[in-house]
């Protein structure tokens, strides 16, 4: 059976990049699997993709070299199972805020007797290049787990929530982050405030030993992350990746055409 090379990054200390999947294109994903990036994410939760075209990604990654992750809509055991039984080689879960939840969230991931992840699929066997059996018995230690941290909330309880075994990393989406700490009124976190409650997710990580990760816009901004100790990291999206690239040749060759890329 294949083995997982993020765990293995991650294990080691060292980053692993990649980005996000939000047009739910095979051809895409195809192109991208042979970037050399170390990972890439079907984003489930807020695309259009449904578990059907996830399922082709999942295995285009796959025969390509790739290793693909699933971001499921929820923590749910049926969206988890859904995905890794279909051939994701890791999942990232979204707004993470107990223990509780992470618990179900790793068990749900992990056959019995660690967890509680359903024997059944095809696809899944294939897409780690081994036979079924050698799958059911060796998926549990290379199924990557990364659980996302999201809310003000989780950040205050870091320590018990992302401590539980069997936890890879923990993912900060920093939109939603940031929402959680409006105040009343809707007013957004200051920076500062912003930028402390990043330095304790970071802090935090280190202190319980699980790698932590975020997600960047820019090669500069991922560098500055990687030096400050940040490990899982998704830089940008296939497409802010072609929105950008075209807003480079537009900008560049001062076209006047009605378009406005810079919302997208």
């Amino acid at each position: 059976m294949r083995p997982n090379p993020v765990k293995r990054l991650l294990k080691s200390g060292q980053p692993a990049v990649g980005t996000w999947l939000s047009l739910a294109s095979i051809t895409a994903a195809r192109f991208l699997a042979r970037s050399g990036l170390n990972w890439l994410c079907v984003d489930i939760e807020h695309s259009l993709a449904g578990i059907e075209t996830s399922s082709h990604i999942f295995g285009a990654v796959a025969d390509a070299g790739g290793v693909a992750f699933a971001r499921v809509p929820a923590g749910k055991h049926d969206h988890i199972k859904r995905v890794l039984d279909n051939g994701a080689h890791g999942v990232i879960v979204p707004m993470v805020c107990s223990r509780k939840e992470a618990e179900e969230c790793v068990a749900a991931c992990l056959y019995p007797p660690r967890g509680t992840r359903s024997v059944g699929g095809s696809v899944h066997a294939l897409n780690w290049g081994a036979t079924p059996t050698d799958y059911y018995a060796k998926a549990d230690d290379e199924i990557a787990i990364v659980l996302q941290c999201e809310h003000i909330d989780a950040v205050r309880k870091f320590d018990e929530i992302y401590s539980v075994k069997g936890v890879d990393a923990v993912f900060v989406g920093p939109n939603d982050l940031a929402a959680t700490m409006r105040a009343p009124d809707g007013t957004p976190p200051s920076p500062e405030a912003f930028k402390q409650a990043l330095a304790d997710i970071l802090a935090a990580g280190k202190r319980i030993g699980v790698p932590v990760g975020i997600h960047t816009f820019s090669v500069a901004d991922a560098q500055s992350r990687i030096a400050e100790g940040w490990q899982f990291i998704a830089v940008s999206s296939e497409l802010k990746f072609m929105t950008d690239g075209a807003k480079a040749v537009v900008d560049g060759l001062g076209l006047k055409g009605g378009g406005d890329l810079a919302k997208y």
